[in-house]
This record gives structure tokens, C-alpha cells and sequence, in this order.
């Protein structure tokens, strides 16, 4: 397979390679979240999207740590080498359709859905 679609909700934390974001553009909430509470607050985020309480778009839009929260997550179609490699192999793992546990890169903690 050369190319997968997916779409993500990011939390970053205080050890994420840029500790800053849309929400929080100078860091001042995530610097000082530790990667235990970007964990529970991750778990927490899939919960709420298993138990249908709301779509996962909806949340990735209104809580996401990253730029693509204005598309609800989605991240378009990328190959191999487009992401960070902990990124694309849960991308890549995933069948269409399935939301991924908890993938941890440099950016911070990850729930990805494969759209693709």
C-alpha cells in the first residue's frame, strides 16, 4: 500500500518537540502537562468517541493540539516518509475505519482514525 488517508486528535505535553499550539499558542497549558495527564486526557477523548457521546471530527475540531483540528483532524493522504515513523506505523496498522489505542510520538499522543 503506498498511500493511507487518516485523520487524528493530537494532545501534546511539557516533552512535546513543540509545546505550543493553536489552542495554546504560547504554551501555557502545555508546558505544564505532564505526558501522564496528556495520557488520561487522550483515554478520556476515546471513550467519549467508542461510547458515541460525539463523532470523532467533532472532538478532534474542538480539542485537537494540532493545525488540523479546522479539517476534524484530517490529515489528508500521506505515504511512507511523510510522517514521524511512530505517526505512520499506527496510521499504516490500521484497517479503514478503525481508531488506533494510543500512539506516542514526538509531537505528543495520538488517537488516529484511517479514513483511507
Amino acid at each position: 500500500m503506498s498511500e493511507v488517508r487518516a485523520s487524528h486528535l493530537l494532545v501534546k505535553h511539557q516533552g512535546s518537540r513543540r509545546p505550543a499550539s493553536w489552542r495554546d499558542p504560547d504554551g501555557a497549558v502545555i508546558t505544564k502537562r505532564s505526558k501522564a495527564a496528556a495520557l488520561d486526557e487522550l483515554e478520556a477523548y476515546r471513550e467519549q468517541i467508542e461510547s458515541g457521546a460525539v463523532t470523532f471530527a467533532d472532538l478532534a475540531a474542538k480539542v485537537s493540539d494540532c493545525s488540523s483540528a479546522k479539517h476534524g483532524g484530517d490529515l489528508g493522504f500521506f505515504g511512507p516518509g511523510k510522517m514521524q515513523k511512530a505517526f505512520e506505523d499506527g496510521a499504516f496498522a490500521l484497517q479503514v475505519g478503525e481508531m488506533s489505542g494510543v500512539v506516542d510520538s514526538d509531537s505528543g499522543v495520538h488517537i488516529i482514525i484511517r479514513t483511507a
